[in-house]
């Protein structure tokens, strides 16, 4: 007895643990489904923003960087995709062994059932159970043969009942099998449409990447002006933050031990421990576009010896776009690059967020705006048809990543 109590617990204890793993792959592969249809809307937008034949293509740096983009964005898509089969691939053979422990189950179940019948019609009970209990010595032992047959016969229906389970299970998982194994010649066949794609787009990489090399003098320069402009930038948005911090203090009528932190007071505080609260899910700094550059260290698209430095994100958008405040807070600065664009800073207690590449303000210096609030157009580009913004993020005069603190960026 002992015995079967452990061999129960043992079973339901694994039964317990492939439900779990069931689970959690459910889990995972609903996740992996998200980021891939993301992941195609952005390659989308990368098409209509970018590659339209409408769209002016630009120098060559441009076309080049675009389609440097896209190769990227395609080959997340790729491993996406191969993550997906991967996991369908482990649930699908998962469920083949669970339908033949579950076959075996049945057949087993079959026989015993039969063996019970055939058994059933040899004995007196199945000839007669009248006769069965008539034919009792004593009162005693005709109760005992009534209880007999109750148990008998309701083993029986038992035994039947565990039969139509079984046989709904087996169902139910082999249909559930036919789904998957579709499911993964769609992910199959999508995979092989963008490793064509991606194949196309690498070659006129190589191509662009020729013409380039024709007139490398040329296009180096344009780099170095690039990079010159980006860093010119990072200068006068730290400088316009270190500015905004001494105001700040200042005005607080209160001594500072440490010159690059706002002094807070409670209101501010309570918006900084508001947005720091929303870290993660914070909105777009735009209404619908996409990361055509993210944070951090980053490959020459061109050279890939040479890195580069983004203090911030750049996101492609439609022509017209406007740039919105991601939460409440205070206009502090507005910036004006010679021969540039305008830009907008927002104070949020001891958090600053930065809008470069505005062509129109719609706001002015002490504007309190909320979260969506329209604070400029962004400006397009006439020679490649392109509209970027600029996003920064600061905590004081730390530069942070605002991949962590948008959703989804």
């Amino acid at each position: 007895m002992r015995g079967n109590k452990y061999f129960l617990v043992i079973f339901l204890g694994f039964c317990l643990f492939g439900w779990s793993t069931l689970c959690a792959q459910s889990e995972e592969q609903e996740a992996l489904e998200a980021k891939r249809e993301q992941l195609q809307k952005e390659i989308e937008q990368i098409n209509y923003l970018l590659f339209d034949q409408k769209k002016k293509k630009g120098n060559v740096l441009d076309q080049m960087e675009a389609l440097d983009n896209k190769i990227k964005v395609r080959q997340k898509l790729i491993d996406v995709t191969n993550q997906q089969s991967n996991l369908l691939n482990k649930k699908i053979n998962d469920n083949i062994r669970v339908i033949t422990k579950l076959r075996e189950e049945l057949e087993a179940l079959k026989d015993d059932y039969a063996m019970m019948i055939q058994k059933g019609y040899q004995s007196k009970i199945q000839q007669s159970k009248l006769m069965f209990l008539l034919s009792s010595e004593n009162f005693y032992q005709a109760f005992k043969r009534m209880q007999y047959i109750k148990q008998y016969t309701e083993f029986r229906r038992k035994q039947g009942e565990k039969i139509v389970v079984k046989t709904e299970e087996l169902g139910k998982l082999n249909a559930g099998l036919t789904i998957q194994r579709k499911e993964k010649e769609r992910l199959v066949a999508e995979n092989l449409k963008a490793k064509k794609a991606m194949t196309a787009e690498k070659k006129a990489h190589q191509e662009l990447l020729g013409s380039i090399r024709k007139s490398e003098t040329k296009y180096a320069a344009q780099i170095r002006d690039k990079q010159n402009q980006a860093k010119q930038i990072d200068r006068q948005i730290e400088r316009l933050i270190r500015e905004a911090i001494a105001a700040s203090n200042k005005d607080s009528g209160k001594k500072s031990d440490d010159p690059s932190k706002f002094l807070l007071t409670p209101e501010a505080a309570i918006v900084a421990n508001s947005f720091t609260a929303n870290k993660g899910r914070l909105i777009w700094p735009v209404e619908k576009g996409f990361k055509s550059q993210g944070f951090g260290v980053y490959a020459d698209a061109i050279y890939p010896g040479i890195k580069h430095q983004s203090n911030g994100v750049i996101i492609t958008t439609d022509q017209g776009a406007k740039a919105r405040a991601i939460f409440r807070g205070e206009v502090i600065a507005i910036l004006s690059i010679p021969g540039g664009n305008k830009a907008v800073q927002l104070k949020h207690g001891n958090f600053i967020s930065t809008y470069y590449n505005l062509s129109k303000l719609y706001v002015k210096k002490g504007d309190r705006v909320e979260a969506k609030t329209e604070l400029g157009e962004i400006y397009t580009n006439r020679s490649n048809g392109q509209t970027k913004l600029k996003f920064y993020l600061h905590q004081n005069t730390s530069k942070l990543n605002p991949e962590e603190w948008v959703y989804q960026l």
